[in-house]
């Protein structure tokens, strides 16, 4: 039976290597239900911008203490903020049934069974070995955690599989955007066992490279806008103001401002002021920053986001201002 002292031990001794913590729901490997950036309240810890678990993540023991002793979070499991903890961990899943095979092509012959085959083929394509002399922690479902040490100067994303510019199926990794759960913490298939305490190997430059998405692509080239010459002055100014404003939100913000703000220029949209092209590239030029910024936001996301958002604009369309008689 999982106990107080259990959990407050697991908790401070991550934070005794460096990491930060934050609380999981007891027997669980999902943090404690908070409110998200849509229905934030804006007030206490929240007053300035909007504060999730990564944000929350805690370094010191005296906070360790009494979140853990207390009535809300007593025999919580412990959660590991990757990205504020300096740390990338490899995730080495294992298979989920016999059915459960690779689909991205690596299966190539070689005896591909889950994510550490995959992970061992990925680092010989790349002309290494696996660097395994690392924190390795097992999972309750016989997967594995290798925990590296970050590369200075580079803020490394969550990947998922094959997806984007991720390692392969059944390997995933946790940085920036992304935690996992801590040696100790126990769940209903098992407990994470530490199994090689060492310190943590820095992640080998061929890995970080491997692990970098690329670049964001260019903005579509917008057709050329007829009568753009003659365009209101308060078109021109209201494309420049919610570009701008765009460009400046925060990460927490990202996605209400951008949103917001495809919403008043699809305004102009429906209303035949604003070719909708023209709308879109400015919009997307403004938010690249989004992408490679710190936040989890993908290239899909933010033209998702730009095109609901014209799209619930152009409902209610703001016509031109008419002119008085002559």
């Amino acid at each position: 039976m999982t106990t107080t002292a259990d959990m407050l031990a697991v908790a401070l001794d991550a934070v005794a290597r460096g990491w930060k913590v934050f609380p999981l729901r007891p027997n669980s490997k999902k943090p404690p239900a908070l409110h998200g950036e849509r229905d934030c309240p804006r007030t206490g810890i929240c007053a300035t911008d909007h504060q999730g678990w990564e944000q929350r993540a805690m370094g010191d023991p005296d906070r360790v203490r009494w979140f853990w002793t207390s009535r809300r979070f007593c025999g919580c499991n412990v959660g590991i903020a990757t990205g504020p903890s300096g740390l990338v961990v490899v995730d080495l899943d294992m298979p989920k049934s016999p059915a459960d095979r690779p689909k991205d092509g690596l299966n190539r012959g070689e005896g591909i069974r889950d994510g550490a085959d995959v992970f061992t083929a990925v680092c010989a394509d790349l002309g290494h070995q696996v660097p395994w002399e690392t924190t390795t922690v097992r999972t309750p479902t016989g997967g594995t955690h290798l925990y590296y040490a970050a590369p200075q100067g580079v803020e490394l994303r969550n990947t998922e599989g094959s997806s984007g510019h991720g390692l392969g199926w059944k390997v995933d990794t946790r940085a920036w955007g992304g935690y996992v759960v801590a040696p100790g913490s126990i769940t209903p298939a098992g407990t994470y066992r530490l199994i090689e305490d060492r310190a943590p190997l820095p992640l080998p430059s061929w890995l970080t490279a491997r692990l970098t998405p690329p670049p964001p692509p260019a903005p579509r080239t917008a057709a050329p806008a007829t009568g753009s010459d003659r365009r209101p002055a308060y078109v021109a100014a209201a494309i420049q103001g919610e570009c701008d404003r765009v460009a400046a939100a925060r990460p927490s913000q990202h996605t209400r401002t951008l949103f917001s703000a495809s919403g008043n220029l699809g305004q102009l949209v429906g209303g035949g002021l604003l070719p909708p092209v023209e709308a879109e590239t400015a919009l997307y030029a403004a938010a690249a920053h989004m992408i490679t910024g710190p936040c989890a936001c993908t290239d899909h996301e933010i033209r998702r986001t730009i095109t609901n958002g014209l799209r619930a604009g152009a409902a209610h369309p703001r016509t031109p201002a008419k002119r008085g008689a002559a």
